[in-house]
């Protein structure tokens, strides 16, 4: 079995896990689309040995199967950025959050203690 087949394989295997996850529900249509992307740019690249020896030759690489390697590493670091983002977005939101429960917990224990002292006065 010569490379450009077991990228291949590789590829159309990666490419059966997104597809199952999106199914399944494990992983969100959007989250999918980079990487269905990069999946079929990879299988079209890994396929067609004169396309990337063009790509490559325009992008100055000597030996061009390094050119699938770059591509699947520039991918990984947009996916790893966004990622990022996204953390950041929902730390933000976790501390609006707690910020908010604390405000909350803090009425509710106030209205707890003016009830208990009507109460008492009640009483009295």
């Amino acid at each position: 079995m010569n490379i450009t087949l077991f990228s291949f394989l590789i590829i159309c295997f990666f490419f059966t896990i997104v597809i199952e996850s999106v199914r399944r529900g494990i992983l969100e249509t959007r989250d999918s689309l980079i990487w269905i992307f990069v999946c079929v740019i990879l299988g079209i690249l890994s396929l067609s040995r004169k396309l990337l020896e063009i790509i490559a030759d325009l992008l100055g690489i000597a030996y061009a199967p390094s050119l699938l390697f770059l591509f699947g590493l520039l991918s990984t670091i947009i996916m790893i950025f966004d990622l990022t983002r996204r953390i950041s977005k929902l730390n933000r939101k976790v501390i609006h959050l707690t910020q908010e429960f604390a405000l909350l917990k803090e009425q509710q224990q106030d209205n707890t203690s003016s009830e208990n002292m009507i109460k008492r006065e009640k009483k009295v």
